[in-house]
């Protein structure tokens, strides 16, 4: 090795220590459903549902459930007759406004990411 450093092993965490944070928040369905509740505040699951037109009743299930047990979301269970079940983002997932705002001003690079698609498969193609 160049400088004659010893090679160590490094864990996910140690080499990129936002890795568990990407995990949590970005998974599949994770962000649509945070930035729902964050942008139109307490709702239903058939709300929910209805926001995010492609994710089926059993992803978005499990996607509540897993994001309750992380402390992003609280479920509310309202015993009356029919019952009913509301779903409201948590002071912690609240806490992600600011990435989430972010990410939103970083989506007006989303123009140059596709030109850089198209180059890049043009040049592939050319191969």
């Amino acid at each position: 090795m160049a400088g004659g450093g010893k090679v160590t092993e490094t864990t996910l965490e140690q080499a990129c220590p936002i890795a568990p944070v990407v995990d949590i928040v970005f998974s599949r369905w994770t962000t649509p459903i945070l930035w729902a509740l964050h942008e139109y505040g307490r709702q239903r699951f058939v709300e929910l549902q209805r926001r995010i037109t492609t994710i089926t009743p059993k992803v978005l299930t499990q996607r509540l459930r897993q994001l309750e047990r992380d402390g992003l979301v609280v479920r509310t269970y309202h015993a009356e007759v029919p019952p009913r079940v509301e779903y409201e983002i948590s002071e912690l997932g609240r806490s992600l406004g600011p990435l989430f705002a972010s990410l939103s001003e970083w989506s007006a690079n989303l123009e140059r990411v596709d030109a850089a698609r198209r180059s890049y498969d043009e040049r592939s193609s050319a191969r």
